[in-house]
Parts: C-alpha cells; sequence; structure tokens
C-alpha cells in the first residue's frame, strides 16, 4: 500500500467525516478507501477511527497521527514544488492590488520589463484605495501603508517609507498667499484626501513642538490622484504623500508649504499570504518591486 496515500485519506477522512467523501476528494473508490484505513490500522497496530456513529471521529492516536501526516504531507508538497519551481517557467495569474497612485507609479512601470521576462505570468491590477482581505479575495500582492497586520497568515515586506506634505501651485501662492505656520492653513483652501487618518485634523511636529490643526476642507475626495489633479488646477493646497506629487515638485508644478514642520509619515509595505513555500509568481514580483525601490532611491527622495 501507498503509505502517502494513506496519510492523504485519514487526513481527509478526519476533515469530512467520512470515507465516501475522502474517497471523492481523492479520486479512489470506497472500496480502495477502506483497504487503505485497513492496512494503516494493520500496520500501526491500534484502531484510528471511531466507527459507531454516522459521522466518523479519530480516536486518541488518530488525532495525533493525522497531526504528523499533516506535517509529513506538507513538507513533501514543498519538496515537490521547490523541484518543480527549479525546471519550470513561472506562469499563472498573479493578482496585485494598491491604491491608483501606487499602481501609476510604481506597478505599471514595471510591467513592461517583469512580463518580458516571465511572458507566462498573467498579471491582473486591481486599483483600489481600500484595503481587501488578502485570504478571502484571491490576492496574491497586496501594497498596504500599516507596518503591521492582524492576521498572522499575511506577511509584510518594508518599501519604504515617505513623508506627507502640503502642497499648491505658484499661481495658487500668488493668489492667496504662502502658509508659513500650520495656523495659516485657516485661511486656505484644503483638498482633502478622504481616506487619511484625522483628514482634516493635521498633527505638525518640529523639533519639540506639535501642533494639531483642524482644517476645513475646501475639497476632498477619496482618490489621490484627484487631489493631485485639483491641486494643478490651483484648486488649494493639497495634503499628500510625497511619493505622488515628488516629480510634481520636481518640475516646479507644485511649491511645497509649511516644509519645516512634519506630518506622520506613511510605511509603504508589501503584503502576502504566509507559507512555508512562497509561489514563484508571487516572490518574483515582490523581489522585482523592492528592487525597483532600492535601485531608485525612493526613500531617500520622499523623506528629504
Amino acid at each position: 500500500m501507498d503509505r502517502f496515500k494513506e496519510m492523504e485519506l485519514l487526513v481527509q477522512v478526519a476533515e469530512t467525516g467520512s470515507i465516501s467523501k475522502a474517497a471523492e476528494a481523492l479520486e479512489i473508490s470506497i472500496s480502495a478507501a477502506s483497504r487503505y484505513l485497513a492496512s494503516l490500522e494493520n500496520r500501526i497496530g491500534t484502531g484510528l477511527i471511531h466507527r459507531s456513529t454516522r459521522r466518523l471521529s479519530l480516536t486518541a492516536a488518530g488525532s495525533d497521527f493525522v497531526l504528523r501526516s499533516k506535517a509529513i504531507l506538507g513538507d513533501l508538497r514543498e519538496a515537490e514544488g521547490l523541484a518543480s519551481d527549479a525546471v519550470a517557467k513561472p506562469g499563472g495569474l498573479l493578482r496585485v492590488t494598491a491604491s491608483l497612485s501606487f499602481c501609476l507609479l510604481h506597478i505599471e512601470p514595471l510591467l513592461p520589463a517583469f512580463m518580458a521576462r516571465y511572458p507566462d505570468i498573467t498579471i491582473e491590477i486591481v486599483a483600489e484605495n481600500r484595503y481587501y482581505n488578502i485570504i478571502d479575495n484571491n490576492v496574491d500582492v497586496a501594497i498596504r501603508t500599516r507596518q503591521f497586520e492582524a492576521d498572522s497568515d499575511i506577511t509584510i515586506r518594508r518599501l519604504a517609507a515617505t513623508r506627507r506634505i502640503l502642497a499648491a501651485t505658484p499661481a495658487y501662492l500668488a493668489e492667496h498667499g504662502t502658509p508659513t505656520h500650520p495656523r495659516d492653513l485657516s485661511a486656505h483652501r484644503m483638498i482633502i484626501y478622504d481616506h487619511a487618518i484625522t483628514p482634516t485634523e493635521l498633527t505638525f511636529t518640529r523639533n519639540d513642538e506639535r501642533h494639531v490643526e483642524a482644517v476645513r476642507p475646501y475639497f476632498r475626495t477619496n482618490d489621490g490622484q484627484i487631489v493631485r489633479k485639483a491641486a494643478l488646477d490651483h484648486m488649494g493646497i493639497l495634503v499628500q504623500p510625497k511619493y505622488i506629487v515628488h516629480d510634481d515638485i520636481r518640475d516646479g508644478l507644485l511649491v511645497p508649504v509649511i516644509d519645516d514642520w512634519d506630518l506622520p509619515r506613511l510605511t509603504m509595505n508589501i503584503a502576502f499570504q504566509t507559507r512555508r513555500h512562497i509561489p514563484t509568481k508571487v516572490r518574483l514580483f515582490v523581489e522585482a518591486l523592492i528592487d525597483r525601490f532600492r535601485t531608485n532611491h525612493f526613500e531617500a527622495l520622499w523623506t528629504a
């Protein structure tokens, strides 16, 4: 008898409570399943299943054996997966989710070279300004701006920190004046991103000073790219992570204001399901994204 098949069968019986359902899951006949179980119990010398009720249950010895079997079968699958990855081209669907801003600025620019190198990987981008449950929504890779996940089944890899800054166009500042202290914001048109933490209450620090300023939105939205566009259209002062507006500031389209004060910074992270053997497509994409951030020194640019 195949000992691994015996282990698989017992695990399936434990999970389904039925020999027939376990046999169906393993695509074998019920009679074959019964023979596997009988062979296993005879070899071990003890009963592993209680058969006195309509739903089968494990004996104490059966429960212990199932726990060890799951570990052994897991190691076997990991070994098979590693061997398969070594000879097979990485492929399959890779589902990635992030905010629209991050998708536009850092995922889409990565795709041409990545997909040319790994043509058998199909990528689906879900641009959302909310956090999907990774496991329930079959997400392979997600970009988060929080450092910890409540679920221990989620692994976090740090990408970069970024300042949050205030900025406006030269034309807006010429017309409305340039604020020099957080308290000056009450006289200005504020463009607010609704998904920020306390979006209408800004906490500023400068050395040992701390100032909390309540701001009244002139315009508010749930998307960072709309915030950016509104500011470029001279509608007011935005509050955004520097990674979104770095190029606009570099090109002189936006001017930082009250830049000697600091708002709480954000840390961008990659999140993916915790597994002993990370799928090759996930590992390659995570490594490509981390390499993009490292080689471009984004954190140094965004925290300056």
